[in-house]
Formats: C-alpha cells, structure tokens, sequence
C-alpha cells in the first residue's frame, strides 16, 4: 500500500471524526489537517506516532529502518505493560551508515530481517521507514514482500516517514497498514455473541488489567486488542467481533469506520475514566449487543462495585473533597478526567483544550461551569497565571510540565503516558484517589512554602 498524497488527505479528513461534525466551509476539516510548526519537534511525529500505535503487539518483532537515533529517540515513550510476550520490548534497527545511504539500504534491511526471525521466531515483523530511507529511495515494501515468501513469516511494511506529518497522523496510517495486512488475515478458533474489540487502548502502566476482568465476570469476550498487551493473531481475528469500543483515542478512529464499511461492525465511542464513564461503557456494550441478560448482569455488577469503591474512597474523598486543581492534557483525557476527579469530590478549575474534538469541549463546558476556564494553548507562563487566578492547589499534567508546579510550589501528579500508575477501571480511580492524597499532603509542600532563611532575616 503506497502512502500517496491523496491517502494522507484522506486520513487527514476523517469523515467520523468529531473535528468535520458541526463545522460548515473552510472551518470544515480545520484540526485534523493542521500540521507541526517547521523546527517544533515536540508532539511527535508520524513515524513516532506509527510505532506507538503497533509496537504494543508484544509478540511482534518491531524493526526500524533508518540511522540509529531513529529507533533510539522514539523506544519506550509509552509504558504500554504485557502480560506475556517481551519482545516488543526490544529496539530493532538496521543502523543505516553513510555507505548505506549512499548506495542504497535494501541489502542491509534484508538481512536485518532474516537475522530477526532467525534469533527471535516472532509471530511477525513490523518494519518502519524513517525520513532517510524514504529520501535516498530504498523499496523496502518490495524486500519486506520478498522477505515473508522466504521466511514464511507476516512481514509488514509501515510506511510513516516522520516529515509525513504528526503523530496523530501517524496512528492512522498505522491502522491503515493494520486493516491492510493484518486484520482478517486469519479466522478465530470459534465466535461468540459477546465478542468486542478494544481500539485505542494501549496498557499504558496496565491499565487495561483493571478493566478486562470486568468483561470476563460478563461474559464478554475481547477478542482483540487494538493494541494494548495485544498478540499479534489475535488482530488478525479482529474482524470477526461483534462491536468495536473505542477507548480515549480519536487517533485510530480510521480504523472503527472502515471495519464498520467492511465487515458491519458497529462501534462506540467510551472512556474507562471515572465510575460514570465506565457504567456508561459498560451499559452500552450490553446495549449494543442486545441482549436483556447481559444488561440485568452489568447493573449488577455495577451495582456491586460501585458499593464496593465507595466504601474505599471514603477516606480519600473526606482529605480531597473541595481542592481545587488545574488540569493540563489532550484529547480525550481533558474532559475524562475531570469526570475522575469530580468523583472524588475535587473541584477542577481549568482544563486545556488541545487537540480535543468539538464534541470533547462541549462536555468540558458541561463539567466545568460557567466559571471553569478552558486553555486552548498553554506554556509555563500561562499555566502560571491560571494557577494564581484560581486559587488551584495542585496541577495535574505531563511529565514535562512539573517544573511549571514546582515554580508554583504546587504539588504535581503525571496523567500522561509516560506515568507508572493505572487509572482506569474502579480500582484505578482508587490509585488515583491514593496518588492525588500523597502529593497533596506530602510534608515537603509545607517546607518549601515557608521563607528561606536568608528571607526571614531580610525582614526582621
């Protein structure tokens, strides 16, 4: 599959995101297709976005194709766990020399694969193009092609140059390659009527591990992961599944619609942040399914651990009730977490608005109030003056933005991807009622707030 003009203007355009609902003339399309500032590194790009996407198949061999930084910038941004298969785990690359780039890195790439099956026996090889080896030329599609008719192994070509486009454009063109080499390649052992599919839930710190136990006291069968802790048949089965959930993640949206085109699975949108949103996850999978017992069985269940989480946040809830906290994120998790937070009983002050739909701001309106302040951009000086106008006591973000709370003398929590502690499911809002307690009352706030002693003698 060629990676042409005209396919990136297609992924850019995705008719079911929520950036093309409600939106007439030039506006229509206007999020989607918006790219990098030229120099701005940060945000990612489309290679980077490509391997985060399929890298969290964790039987598959994960090969880059390019110089050595390629693989060594982008390895690990994302703590997606597994539960089995470490192989993913694993930084692959050709390491292309000057020699290389001068006469053509076909050769190399080649044997790079054989070595890889040889040494490892993956159930497949995800092989990425880089800037470079898009630039001097190299077919690698053509040697992946060649490569799996000798080995007899899947070998599937990611053609995401990172001067493709940004890292959101990356996830999609990676769900193209899934739909086009991966899903429906195989048939599962047996069906049945309660199978669904995960699309955009990635593990990261395990989340998924609180939610999947859910399903199985249902009776609902994941079939798939798309791709979170997921096995690399078990994508290829994807398409025999009843319903597609997609998980906080407009990213690989592509993929649900055309699955829906293709095979007549019909998909919803849901997060696992928060007790409402995983009741009303769960209530619409049983809704979608159709079946009157499954859904006598998810109140129950709901009913049953809700009884049960409340009895564990209780302590949590009388410490945090009431503080006031700035959140700082994208997407999905701009409003999901809020709805987190006010479970607890927090009172959250001001969210950002980056690359969230205009379905995702209005339900931040609808959380926030009339008073709550929504940040279309932020740097360290804005979330600065919105910590001082409103009074927050802690700041919740990336990890790059906790010097912003030090500067502030604020405590900090990680919500990104690159934290260590699961927050989905009931007992994730646990964990988070937990880490939200710790950093509020950890004594070294009421230390670092107190005068230096340089500054007590200034004023005596």
């Amino acid at each position: 599959m060629k990676i042409t003009p005209g396919k990136i203007n297609e992924l850019l355009t995705e008719t079911a995101c929520e950036h093309n609902h409600q939106k007439q003339g030039q506006k229509k399309n206007k999020a989607c297709s918006q790219t990098a500032q030229p120099g701005a590194a940060q945000g990612g790009c489309a290679f980077d976005g490509a391997m985060i996407a399929l890298a969290p198949i964790t039987d598959a061999a994960h090969l880059v194709h390019g110089p050595l930084a390629c693989s060594g910038n982008s390895w690990g941004s994302r703590g997606s766990l597994s539960s089995g298969p470490e192989l993913y785990k694993l930084g692959l690359t050709t390491d292309l020399s000057e020699n290389d780039i001068i006469f053509g890195g076909e050769k190399r790439l080649y044997q790079a694969i054989v070595e890889v099956e040889e040494r490892y026996q993956p159930a497949a090889i995800f092989v990425y193009a880089t800037c470079v080896t898009a630039l001097i030329g190299d077919d690698f599609e053509a040697v992946c092609k060649k490569a799996a008719e000798k080995l007899k192994t899947p070998v599937i070509p990611v053609n995401a140059p990172g001067f493709t486009g940004t890292k959101n454009l990356g996830n999609r063109i990676a769900g193209e390659f899934l739909l086009e080499y991966v899903i429906g390649s195989a048939e599962p052992e047996y069906q049945t009527p309660y199978d669904i599919n995960l699309i955009g839930e990635y593990n990261v710190a395990g989340e998924l591990w609180n939610v999947l136990p859910l399903f199985e006291k249902l009776g609902i069968r994941v079939l798939a992961k798309i791709t979170g802790d997921a096995r690399y048949q078990e994508v290829c089965h994807a398409h025999r599944a009843k319903l597609n959930v997609m998980i906080c993640s407009k990213a690989l949206l592509n993929v649900a619609r055309k699955m829906e085109e293709r095979y007549g699975i019909p998909y919803i949108e849901e997060s696992f942040y928060g007790v409402a949103d995983i009741n009303h996850c769960l209530r619409s999978v049983a809704e979608k399914l159709g079946d009157e017992d499954l859904q006598q069985r998810v109140e129950a269940l709901i009913a049953q651990e809700t009884t049960q989480l409340n009895q564990q946040l209780a302590p949590y809830r009388a410490k945090l009730a009431g503080k006031k906290v700035v959140l700082y994120t994208g997407g999905v998790k701009s409003w999901s977490i809020i709805s987190a937070a006010q479970d607890l009983g927090m009172k959250v002050v001001a969210t950002s608005t980056r690359k969230s739909t205009e379905e995702d701001k209005a339900k931040i309106k609808t959380l926030l109030g009339k008073d709550g302040v929504m940040m279309a951009k932020g740097n360290a000086q804005e979330l600065l003056k919105v910590i001082a106008q409103t009074g927050a006591e802690m700041l919740i973000a990336g990890g790059r933005n906790q010097y912003t709370a030090l500067k502030a003398k604020i405590p900090f929590l990680d919500i990104n991807q690159e934290r260590h502690h699961a927050y989905a499911g009931y007992q994730g809002l646990v964990e988070l009622a937990k880490e939200l307690e710790e950093a509020l009352y950890s004594p070294i706030w009421a230390q670092v707030r107190k005068p230096a002693p340089w500054q007590i003698s200034d004023i005596r």
